[in-house]
């Protein structure tokens, strides 16, 4: 019966975040702090549109939601770097820490812009070599199962130091997040950047999934105050570990709303598969196997085409020990 309350309470919280409203509000894109929106630390949930809240689970899910490291029995440290656009880079280091029933979480997300890839300007249109561009955020989570696990939830803590040619900020904002499992079927739900509206963006995320042996389907809804309501949505396909030997792979391949940015006309590969004017699609892929070195390990990598504005690469390689 108690399972049933949970289940119960569960989705009157999921509904309530994704039945925010969808129109783009008058004070769009004013939050500061934007560089938060940036999915760095989880090529999977790159790979997979974004719709990360009910699979996350581990290092990469302290980014995503917090209450998915509960599952986590081992220590586990993870590196993943982001090459996003316009010379945009994020690395990210995360570290989990089981202390008996409940998991510690830190993580540190290191990012800057390459000059060189940028073209600044000053304010009377002049070209400009002004490159000092630095953000970061370092943060401490705690995460905790319960009834074995079918109920998770998590809460990070972060500091956020934001950098735009010599304007320095600092912040402190709070994420909490619920994962709910039932079999093949998973809800999870987070509500992120909790702090001051007008310099963190606010935001609420949703999302379920079913999976399978050989596949898992996902899909997610997330609403910042400051935007419309976005979705996103992911398939990823399981070669299992008994049919390769030594290790598990995973192909993906995710859709998510947002706006195309025109044609890009540099990586002629993408006008061959006709991806060259979406910016909605994404893929990757992911390896994991216990066997390397006695360790467990895990290497993704992600790519999301942006049209004119390029595409964004981000890989990670994690271990548990």
């Amino acid at each position: 019966m108690k399972q049933y309350k949970i289940i119960a309470a569960f989705m009157i919280l999921l509904l309530s975040a994704v039945t925010l409203k969808a129109d783009a509000p008058s004070n769009a894109g004013t939050s500061a702090s934007a560089f938060l929106k940036i999915g760095a630390g989880s090529p999977r949930a790159m790979a997979l549109g974004n719709a990360y809240v009910s699979l996350a689970e581990g290092a990469d899910a302290l980014y995503w939601n917090p209450a998915g490291a509960a599952v986590s029995t081992t220590k586990e440290v993870e590196f993943a770097y982001l090459n996003w656009l316009q010379g945009y880079k994020a690395r990210t280091l995360a570290y989990v820490q089981p202390l008996g029933k409940t998991i510690l979480g830190l993580t540190g997300n290191y990012m800057d812009m390459d000059s060189s890839e940028f073209d600044w300007r000053d304010e009377q249109g002049y070209k400009t070599f002004e490159t000092d561009v630095r953000n970061y955020i370092v943060s401490a989570s705690l995460a905790r199962g319960f009834f074995s696990d079918v109920l998770q939830l998590g809460g990070t803590a972060k500091f956020i130091s934001e950098n735009n040619v010599g304007d320095t900020y600092t912040n402190l904002a709070f994420d909490v997040g619920a994962k709910l499992k039932i079999g093949r079927f998973g809800l999870g739900a987070a509500v992120i950047n909790i702090g001051d509206k007008d310099e963190v963006p606010f935001g609420v995320r949703a999302g379920a999934h079913f999976g399978t042996k050989y596949w898992t389907l996902v899909g997610e809804a997330i609403k910042y105050t400051d935007y419309r309501l976005q979705y996103g949505g992911g398939l990823e396909i399981h070669i299992t570990e008994d049919l390769l030997q030594v290790a598990r792979f995973d192909l993906r391949v995710g859709y998510y709303t947002r706006e195309n940015t025109g044609t890009n006309y540099e990586d002629d590969w993408l006008g061959k598969v006709g991806l060259d004017r979406t910016s909605r699609v994404s893929f990757g892929f992911g390896l994991y196997s216990g066997e390397i070195f006695g360790y467990g390990t895990s290497i993704d990598y992600a790519m999301t085409p942006f049209g004119a504005l390029g595409t964004a690469y981000q890989f990670s390689v994690g271990v548990q020990f």
